[in-house]
């Protein structure tokens, strides 16, 4: 069963509250796309098989429920888990933990509330806000204000267009690729520049100046003294 059909089956059954649920697993789940969610229940709720106002609710709701499991889950993953992590990670040191965070501790608040409009990361910046333990409340509040704006601007234009709301689906997948494309570009020239950053120990090759299969000069005989 396709996306669109899966969720048209859970409002069917569930109404409103199935657009919330199929929003909430969206968070959880960044592959399902929200761009195909509330313009389609914002054309549901033009025909009357549901309350606009409902719709609205519902699945601002669901992106509060969906964003605070994976702040659970940053939470309970901690600090000290994330280094560790980091740690083992190829390529991955443990001062790039440190940057992030200490950029998040600068920045966060702006993030959650204007992540919540990028496609993916609107899911992951819940998860290093539950590692620094960003006030809860705060979270709440960012997280709601940020989702009701792009859950409305969807819905809204998916009641608009009626049974052409599948037009804001395909304006909206191609800003998505861009963000995907611009994000896979970051990771391979991170990959890159850190891999001609390493140091010949790391790579196997032998220190600058010394053939290899040969040994090291001799040091200077130490000096007596006077």
């Amino acid at each position: 069963m396709s996306v669109i059909g899966w969720v048209n089956g859970l409002m069917d059954t569930l109404g409103a509250p199935g657009a919330g649920v199929a929003i909430a697993l969206e968070n959880l789940f960044p592959p399902i796309p929200s761009e195909a969610i509330l313009p389609l229940a914002g054309f549901a709720a033009s025909t009357g098989r549901m309350s606009l106002v409902a719709v609205l609710l519902w699945t601002t709701a669901g992106s509060v429920i969906g964003a605070l499991a994976l702040y659970g889950v940053g939470a309970l993953l901690g600090r000290d888990r994330t280094v560790a992590l980091a740690a083992r990670l190829p390529l991955v040191k443990v001062s790039d933990v440190e940057r992030t965070e200490a950029w998040f501790l600068r920045h966060g608040t702006k993030a959650v509330f204007f992540g919540r409009m990028i496609p993916v990361f609107r899911s992951l910046v819940s998860v290093p806000a539950g590692v620094e333990r960003m006030p809860l409340p705060v979270f709440l509040t960012l997280t709601t204000l940020g989702s009701a704006l792009w859950n409305t601007a969807f819905v809204l234009a998916g009641h608009a267009l009626g049974a052409n709301w599948t037009q804001v689906t395909d304006l909206v997948s191609a800003y998505s690729k861009i963000v995907l494309a611009s994000a896979a570009v970051a990771v391979v020239v991170f990959v890159v520049v850190r891999l001609r950053r390493r140091p010949a120990s790391a790579t196997g090759g032998t220190p600058s100046g010394t053939p290899a299969g040969s040994a090291p000069p001799p040091a200077p005989p130490a000096r007596a003294a006077r």
